[in-house]
């Protein structure tokens, strides 16, 4: 759910938006209780193109989270930026992502290398490391995104 602002003459764009998510008991409790609370997820990106090749991007917003077992909520905010090198006449990029996440009386940054990689017209799969500035709640990590897209319109 969102709305999108788009000014092209100044290569800028906004979008408010929200997400919602139905937090699952993890694997060695499964089913019992199958649900163990809501994430809500309200968010705000500002994107910029810097001449051709260059994107920048901000994502904000809350994560209020709620448990079912326990009364009340957890609040926390986060801003991840980015700035992306799209590589001249195909959809590939590298860049880099800072992950900030503001907790009451912490904070904490993973760092984001990452690519994308165009496969087929509509397909790209993006790969993505996560390296984490405290090992205080994360470890290095990565995932691999598969990114379908509708048929481009001519």
């Amino acid at each position: 759910m969102g709305a999108t602002l788009v000014k092209e003459k100044a290569a800028t764009s906004m979008a408010i938006g929200y997400i919602h998510e139905f937090e699952m008991a993890d694997f060695r409790n499964f089913g019992s209780p199958l649900f163990t609370g809501n994430v809500f997820n309200p968010f705000l990106i500002v994107a910029k193109r810097w001449g051709n090749n260059f994107h920048t991007l901000v994502y904000t917003g809350p994560r209020v989270e709620q448990f079912y077992e326990v009364k009340g909520v957890h609040t926390a905010f986060d801003i991840n930026s980015n700035v992306h090198y799209m590589i001249s006449g195909t959809r590939n990029f590298v860049g880099i992502e800072f992950n900030k996440t503001f907790n009451p009386g912490d904070f904490d940054l993973v760092i984001r290398p990452q690519m994308r990689l165009g496969l087929a017209d509509n397909l790209l799969v993006g790969i993505v490391a996560g390296i984490p500035v405290s090992r205080e709640d994360e470890r290095f990590s990565s995932f691999v995104r598969l990114i379908w897209e509708p048929p481009h319109r001519k």
